[in-house]
């Protein structure tokens, strides 16, 4: 059975910075949770942050790429580096997507560890740039497919094809 990651706060954890949950209502995320299919994780607060914390941006909207690389940073609006903590929980949700074999991911948008196409640009006035956050770009580097919540269809199609891929088990 094909593992996937979710963000934590997808499946109703109160997690997220403001001490809230995301609960996707979508009908595939409840299956496969039904059938034990899913590993919720929130780098976040595996990283080390409270819940609640101060909201977060990538400098610049740049990206988690360029945080990964060390060419931008994650702060609070009141310009403390939180960084660190973003890297450790990037870290940790790479080591569990390897531990349970997960090669899919559905990430929270517009979050700078789990946006998968956007992120908030780093002035904290509430606007979007093209981008991924942190740990979706960790996971992304070492293979997993990411998927926002409003992309669980496509995840369900990536899951096919890898179960179409995978050789059969002889054991």
């Amino acid at each position: 059975m094909e593992r996937i990651l979710v963000s934590a706060c997808l499946v109703g954890r109160r997690v997220r910075y403001d001490g809230a949950a995301k609960t996707s209502g979508d009908a595939l995320l409840a299956a496969w949770r039904r059938e034990g299919r899913l590993v919720p994780f929130c780098p976040e607060v595996e990283g080390g942050l409270p819940v609640p914390r101060p909201a977060s941006e990538i400098e610049g909207g740049a990206g988690g790429a360029a945080v990964l690389a060390g060419a931008a940073r994650v702060l609070t609006a009141d310009g403390t580096d939180v960084t660190r903590a973003f890297l450790a929980g990037a870290q940790a949700a790479l080591a569990v997507a390897r531990s349970f074999g997960v090669r899919v991911a559905i990430l929270k948008e517009g979050s700078p560890s789990c946006g998968g196409l956007s992120v908030y640009d780093g002035s904290f006035r509430g606007r979007r740039v093209p981008g991924v956050g942190v740990t979706a770009a960790l996971l992304e580097l070492h293979g997993v497919s990411v998927f926002t919540e409003d992309h669980v269809a496509d995840a369900a199609v990536r899951l096919r094809e890898l179960a179409e891929a995978r050789p059969p088990d002889r054991s």
